[in-house]
Order: C-alpha cells, then structure tokens, then sequence
C-alpha cells in the first residue's frame, strides 16, 4: 500500500504541476490586479480544461499524501513526493518544450539519488 500510494502521489502531483502550466501558459499572463479583473481571469481559469485536470489532479496528490503520512513515517513521505522532480523535469523537457540546462539535469539526478537513499 505505501509504494502504491508514493507512485499515486508522484503521478498526480507531476500531472498536477504539467497541466497548471500548460493551463497558465494557455491563458496567458494575469497582470491587471484590479477586482474586476482578478474576477475575470478567475472565471476564465475555472473554464480552462487543463486548469480543471491540475485541480483535480492535485486533490489527488493531497489525498495521497495525507494517507501515506498517515502510514509511513514523515521522514519517509516528504523526502519520496521529491520524487515528483524527475518526471517533471523530463515532462518539461519534452511536452512543454522547455529549455532544461545540465545544471537541472543534475539537480533532478541527484534527486534521484536521494530517493533511492531514503526508499531502502
């Protein structure tokens, strides 16, 4: 059940955080913060499908924390939902097309590296 739920909570958090930044990139940039307009782009946000996916997605990443905290010990969940930098990094990479230098490749590989530490 505990690996279970660490693979539910990297998959939904990584799902999570793609899809808000394709939803934000979709919309684009929210830069009037008067009331009126801070409605507007929040009305524009809730119609957005991928604003809807991460929201969802995230609920289930919150869910899975909570139950695998409630467990496995504390100094086990937090350091494995790190977990989640690895797909994203490759996700950013080859979905949202992004620039990701050696210096994030390492960061994300040492990531790894700790996550295997931790999950022995």
């Amino acid at each position: 059940m505990k690996w279970f739920l660490v693979f539910l909570l990297v998959a939904a958090t990584t799902a999570g955080d793609v899809f808000r930044s394709m939803g934000m990139k979709h919309h684009g940039e929210i830069s009037d913060f008067r009331p009126g307009a801070i409605g507007r782009a929040l009305a524009l946000l809730v119609q957005n499908r991928y604003v809807i996916i991460s929201t969802l997605s995230m609920a289930v990443s919150f869910f899975s924390f909570i139950k695998l905290v409630a467990i496995a010990p504390m100094s086990f969940a937090v350091p494995m939902s790190a977990a989640t930098f690895i797909p994203e990094t490759i996700l950013a990479r080859v979905l949202l097309k992004e620039k990701v230098d050696w210096q994030r490749w390492t960061g994300a590989l040492l990531i790894a590296a700790g996550v295997v530490f931790i999950s022995q």
